[in-house]
């Protein structure tokens, strides 16, 4: 090992490492269906990937009561479900996804995931991209607030051993830089994720890629800084 402050990187899931887009929108679609309520359009579903699924609902349903809420996330967890078990849609990783995370694990990144995804919709996806063993913790909807709130990143931060100083998160929405910046960590977007590049620029990343393989020397750089 190198030695040196601890260095991490925390990546966001869908929209970041894998393009689940279709399984997504079908599914919430399926939810409200199965609840007699008019169809969101595909546009502001994706406009909520990455929140905590009760905060994606409600702001697809702001006049809703919570038990309508609840019920309908519920039908969105289970229909995800059935809608991966049919292989309705494909979810590809993003191009150089695999190269990259073994890049850095080789120079002693620590890799971490933080995600509005639930641990079991999380672990699923991991497993059938062989892409479990990269990283060391798991932060998903189970265990704190959802984004933007800093709380999965920070507990992620502080049980690698790392500062939010050493810290980068790396994200496709303004809920996954908001999140870094209230941590205090780096912020860096992709742009091949559900919000537009523009978008995460003004919410605060420190920097935008255009190809995974951006990402080392970006990482670099920011660590470079005082």
């Amino acid at each position: 090992m190198s030695e040196g402050p601890t260095r991490l990187a925390v990546f966001d899931c869908d929209g970041t490492l894998v393009d689940s887009q279709h399984i997504i929108v079908s599914a919430m679609q399926r939810a409200f269906r199965e609840h007699g309520l008019p169809e969101p359009q595909a546009a502001a579903i994706r406009r909520n990937v990455g929140l905590h699924v009760a905060d994606a609902v409600r702001n697809l349903l702001p006049d809703a009561a919570d038990t309508v809420i609840a019920a309908v996330g519920t039908s969105f967890v289970e229909s995800g479900r059935a809608v991966r078990d049919a292989q309705e849609h494909d979810e590809l990783l993003f191009p150089g996804v695999v190269e990259v995370l073994e890049q850095l694990a080789a120079r002693d990144v620590l890799l971490a995931v933080a995600t509005g995804k639930s641990r079991r919709g999380l672990e699923r996806t991991l497993r059938e991209h062989g892409l479990g063993g990269h990283f060391i913790i798991l932060k998903t909807a189970d265990d704190g607030p959802g984004k933007p709130h800093p709380a999965i990143l920070l507990d992620a931060i502080a049980e690698a051993g790392a500062s939010p100083q050493t810290a980068v998160m790396i994200g496709d929405t303004v809920f996954d830089i908001a999140m870094a910046r209230s941590a205090g960590a780096y912020a860096v977007g992709v742009g091949w994720g559900y919000h537009e590049p523009g978008e995460l620029s003004s919410a605060g990343a420190h920097a935008i890629l255009d190809h995974f393989h951006e990402l080392p020397p970006t990482l670099d750089t920011l660590w470079r800084l005082p």
